[in-house]
């Protein structure tokens, strides 16, 4: 599932049977998962976020929550920022980067009004700053390890590049081709 608003890789199943094997993997953290954020300020350059947050919109049982976060190049009042969820809980990265006070961009949820219009502004970003970047599992059936990559969308390559960010977008990009051609 992705938020309304976040581009990226998905993972469909194309029958019950693998979708059952596939939930079982997600449950588990068997199911690695990458996105790249912009968020308000500069966020720590890496940092471990474990902080229990609500299992439903309007629930008041909390659930644990466990985010990576590494920064992965900063602008003005702004940071890329490499997101890894350990857990798969409801909007726990909006949230995570909201409890450390550097908010997602265009996020009308959690975010800060000011930050949001000046965004818009300035990029044209009409929709959360949140990119589902790659997906890494083992095939249900064949057993195979897969991953799948999501190139950055026009919209948010637009942003990044308006904020100052592009040459961190870049380092990452071949990073992340260079650990595809070796591994």
């Amino acid at each position: 599932r992705l938020d309304r608003g976040t581009s990226g890789a998905l993972l469909f199943a194309l029958s019950p049977e693998v979708a059952a094997v596939l939930r079982v993997a997600f449950d588990e953290a068997r199911v690695e998962k990458t996105y790249l954020a912009i968020a308000r300020g500069h966020v720590p350059e890496h940092v471990v976020v474990d902080y229990a947050i609500p299992k439903a919109e309007d629930s008041k049982e909390r659930v644990p929550a466990v985010t990576e976060l590494r920064r992965l190049g900063v602008g003005e009042h702004v940071s890329l920022v490499e997101c890894r969820p350990r857990t798969g809980r409801y909007h726990q990265i909006r949230r995570h980067l909201a409890h450390l006070r550097h908010p997602l961009a265009v996020d009308s949820n959690y975010g800060t009004g000011w930050f949001n219009r000046d965004v818009r502004a300035r990029t044209g970003l009409e929709r959360l700053a949140l990119h589902a970047s790659e997906i890494r599992f083992v095939h249900p059936t064949t057993s195979v390890p897969v991953r799948v990559r999501a190139e950055v969308p026009a919209d948010l390559r637009r942003a990044l590049e308006v904020l100052g960010l592009e040459a961190a977008l870049r380092d990452y990009e071949t990073a992340a081709a260079s650990a595809t051609s070796t591994g």
